[in-house]
C-alpha cells in the first residue's frame, strides 16, 4: 500500500484513516481521531508513529501514565466487567485483547489507586487480581488497521475520538465488584427442598402397597 511509504508525510496516516471513517461504524476499527489520541501518548511523534507510518497493520508499544492507564484482567472476568459497564454503567473506554488477557484503557492514575481500593472492598478477594499499568510502564497496543495475524493484539472497542471517555478507579472498582457478584450468583443453585439430613433413615417407598 503506497499510502504508507515512509517517505510520505506523517499526516498521511491520519488522512488515510479519515478517508475510511465516512459511513464506518465498526467498533473494532480505529478512526483518524482515535489514532491521533493513541499517538499523543508518545507525544504525537516518535517510534510508535514512525512504525505505524511504515506498517499500519503492526502493533506498537505506548507508554502509560499520561494519556491513559491500562487495567489488565482475566478475559472471562473482563467480559463480565464489560457487560456490567455497558448494561448497568457508563460504558467503557477503548478495550483490547492480547496474549490471552483483556486490557481496559482507564484514566491516568487508575493503576495506582485501584489495587488499594480493591484491598478495602469486601468483594476484593473475589476479584481475580488485575495487572495495573501506569507511570513508568508501556503496553503493546493493537495496530491501526486490522491485521491478518489472529494471534496478535486486537481491538474489542477501538478508540474513535480525540478525547475518549476513560473510566477512573472508582468506576473500574464498581465493575469489578458487579462482575464478582454476578459470578457468585451464577454459582449459587436455589432449591425448594431443604438439605438432606445425613443421619436420617431412608425408606424404599417403591415397595409400599
Amino acid at each position: 500500500m503506497t499510502t504508507w511509504l515512509r517517505d510520505e508525510t506523517p499526516h498521511d496516516i491520519f488522512r488515510f484513516l479519515r478517508e475510511g471513517d465516512e459511513g464506518r461504524h465498526q467498533t473494532a476499527r480505529v478512526t483518524a481521531d482515535g489514532a491521533t489520541w493513541l499517538t499523543s501518548a508518545a507525544g504525537g511523534h516518535g517510534a510508535a508513529l514512525t512504525r505505524w507510518e511504515a506498517r499500519p497493520s503492526s502493533p506498537a508499544a505506548l507508554p502509560c501514565g499520561t494519556v491513559f492507564d491500562v487495567v489488565n484482567v482475566d478475559p472471562v472476568f473482563g467480559r463480565r466487567m464489560l457487560d456490567r459497564l455497558w448494561e448497568e454503567g457508563p460504558g467503557s473506554g477503548p478495550v483490547a485483547v492480547h496474549r490471552g488477557r483483556m486490557m481496559l484503557f482507564a484514566a491516568p492514575g487508575t493503576a495506582q489507586r485501584l489495587p488499594a481500593l480493591l484491598d478495602w472492598e469486601e468483594w476484593g478477594e473475589a476479584v481475580p487480581r488485575p495487572l495495573c499499568h501506569g507511570v513508568g510502564d508501556a503496553v503493546t497496543v493493537p495496530p491501526l488497521v486490522p491485521s491478518s495475524d489472529a494471534s496478535g493484539p486486537r481491538w474489542l472497542v477501538a478508540p474513535d475520538t480525540r478525547h475518549p471517555w476513560l473510566p477512573g478507579p472508582e468506576v473500574v472498582l464498581w465493575a469489578c465488584v458487579r462482575a464478582a457478584r454476578a459470578a457468585s450468583a451464577a454459582d449459587v443453585r436455589v432449591s425448594i427442598f431443604p438439605p438432606a439430613d445425613p443421619d436420617a433413615n431412608v425408606y424404599d417407598v417403591s415397595r409400599r402397597r
